[in-house]
């Protein structure tokens, strides 16, 4: 079981992201990647993970190049409960750095994870709120990965939902 660490936001998350993002277009020139998750909002207390999303033109190609993640300290765990998606974390146990989601291009998570982490940076008042419920959670839940992640499923998919809706409103210009 995996401890429930949350942090105040640092500024040093872009930089790891942005070393992650260098290595990786080196490993898959043709992907797009995004800083995405808590630690992707500026102020936004975290759990101390850069999570990343890649777009890919082919998912079945990612199963090919295991051997390429491994060298770079990723350990792969296929779909990881989410379908076509490959999952990947750098790191063990209450010290994983990283967790990396890859995706086809396009598809609705990679739309839902944009449209929450946009939503965020541009809604400070709900960014906030879910910041202190993030940390009342943690406090909680110290030990307990699994209540955390429950104890916040429904504000979650409530602010998905407002996420997308803004989303999709700002892509067509309303």
């Amino acid at each position: 079981m995996r401890d429930v660490k949350v942090v105040p936001y640092q500024a040093d998350w872009k930089e790891k992201f942005e070393t992650e993002k260098c290595d990786l277009t080196m490993l898959l020139p043709d992907a797009t990647i995004h800083h995405i998750g808590s630690t992707s909002v500026t102020g936004l207390v975290a759990k101390p993970i850069i999570d990343i999303m890649v777009e890919v033109p082919i998912l079945t190609s990612i199963d090919k190049q295991s051997d390429e993640f491994g060298q770079r300290e990723y350990v792969g765990k296929g779909e990881n409960g989410i379908p076509n998606r490959r999952f990947f974390y750098k790191g063990e146990g209450n010290a994983r750095a990283v967790h990396l989601h890859i995706f086809p291009y396009g598809i609705d998570h990679v739309i839902r994870h944009l449209a929450f982490r946009d939503y965020l940076r541009e809604h400070d008042g709900e960014a906030q709120q879910y910041s202190e419920l993030k940390s009342r959670l943690a406090k909680r839940f110290p030990q307990d990965m699994e209540s955390y992640i429950q104890g916040k499923d429904q504000f979650v998919k409530n602010m998905e939902q407002k996420a997308l809706n803004w989303y999709k409103n700002k892509r067509e210009g309303n």
